[in-house]
């Protein structure tokens, strides 16, 4: 019996991008499109919910890698981690967040570092719980496997260095 896939063909925000050689490609990007802004969403909402409203979904994912592993961090560290290529947006999500009292900067030697402080730690951890909660919790619902998960998350990473190659050829014309 035909599944409703093969009426539709493939679901895409984009029906031109999908009648190349590989449409499964566009099906993809548009599963990122809305994965990236639901994502957003969620971290900005959960954030609020958390206790520190206004921040943009750069300064939260910012904020984690400040807060990870409890290990000041330079603003290289920071934007290679997050693959953010644009350093400017880094240090401005820096600004506000010492502004507001999230993290710390230092010095070890001419480099600047950032720390997370007590507040900052506190946000991360209320921000972990309503994750745990609420999100987590529907997740594992689905029934869906660690191990898939991580296949998933494996396969996009591969898939954004093919972006990253595909955007330096692109500059380069």
């Amino acid at each position: 019996m035909p599944s409703e896939k093969d009426y539709l063909g493939p679901i895409v925000s984009s029906g031109h991008l999908a009648s190349g050689a590989l449409p499964a490609l566009s099906e993809i990007e548009f599963g990122m499109i809305m994965l990236n802004h639901a994502f957003n969403r969620w971290m900005v909402r959960c954030m609020a919910a958390a206790g520190v409203p206004d921040l943009s979904p750069i300064d939260i994912l910012v904020l984690h890698n400040i807060n990870s592993r409890n290990k000041p961090k330079t603003l290289a560290d920071i934007a290679l981690v997050l693959n953010i290529e644009d350093t400017h947006v880094v240090t401005y999500a820096l600004k506000k967040l010492e502004r507001l009292k999230l993290i710390k900067s230092g010095r070890r030697g001419k480099e600047k570092l950032v720390m997370a402080t007590e507040a900052g730690a506190e946000a991360c951890a209320r921000y972990k719980a309503m994750r745990e909660s609420l999100l987590v919790r529907s997740v594992l619902a689905t029934e869906v496997s660690a191990e898939s998960l991580s296949e998933v998350a494996a396969r996009l990473r591969a898939l954004s260095g093919h972006y990253d190659q595909a955007a330096r050829a692109a500059a380069s014309l």
